[in-house]
Formats: C-alpha cells, structure tokens, sequence
C-alpha cells in the first residue's frame, strides 16, 4: 500500500490559514469561556430552548479548537459561525432594534454576534470556498 500525503491546505495561503487558526481560537476560547462554566455550574433551570442553545454553542467551541489543528478541514464551522450569528442579527436584533424594543440583554450579545458577522467573512479564503464549495461537482447521490 503506498502512503500519499494530502496537502489539505493547498490553495490556502499561510496568512489565511492563519487568520482561521486565531479566529477558531477566539470562538474555542472566548466563547467557550462564557459557555462552559454555565454547562458545568448552571444554577437555574433552562428552559429546551436556551439549553438547546448552550450545547450548540458548548459543541461549537470544543470543534474550533480542533479548526486551531486543521482550520481548512473545519471550515464548515466558520460557514455555520457567520450563518447563525447573520441569522440572529436579522430575526432578532433588526426586528427589536426598528421597533425602538431592544432590551439590555439583546444589546450586550450584540457586540460578539456582530464580531462574527464582520470577522467570519475577513477571515475566510473565498477563492478556496468558491472552489471547494460552490462550483466543485457535488459528492455522488448513490
């Protein structure tokens, strides 16, 4: 059996590989600070919703810190970073924020989620994406 290295990185550039490497690491590390400790010690009951939404976010952190390894491969994960964050800042934020209702726990998440909706798409290497992902044939359907 021959052995054939795969260079998962080829067409990435090192800057790039980079700037994903930090950026798994803020959400891994940054969120994961403010995540974890209310998985492991929460006081209060949660309602499905908001416990869904921690082991999403819980679940989202341990796999950026695997994007620190191997940032193309976890790309997927910035895909779903940006999209939930763009997703909250619409259904959420612009509706309370037109009807003059935002509230003081809507405005204290704001800053982070904007921060992924600005940084995720910096960050990305979008000829590899477009590559990869949007004109690449698709995987076989049987």
């Amino acid at each position: 059996m021959v052995s054939v290295a795969v260079n998962r990185g080829a067409g990435v550039s090192l800057v790039h590989l980079y700037l994903m490497r930090a950026l798994y690491l803020l959400i891994g590390v940054g969120m994961g600070m403010q995540v974890w400790p209310a998985i492991l010690h929460h006081a209060r009951h949660w309602d499905l919703w908001h416990g869904v939404a921690v082991a999403m976010l819980g679940a989202l952190t341990v796999l950026c810190l695997v994007g620190v390894r191997y940032p193309v491969r976890m790309l997927p994960l910035l895909f779903f970073e940006f999209a939930w964050k763009l997703i909250w800042m619409l259904a959420v934020w612009l509706p309370l924020y037109l009807a003059h209702a935002v509230d003081a726990d809507t405005a204290e998440n704001l800053p982070a989620i904007l921060m992924g909706v600005v940084l995720v798409p910096l960050v990305l290497p979008w000829g590899y994406v477009w590559k990869h992902y949007v004109v690449a044939p698709s995987d076989r359907w049987k």
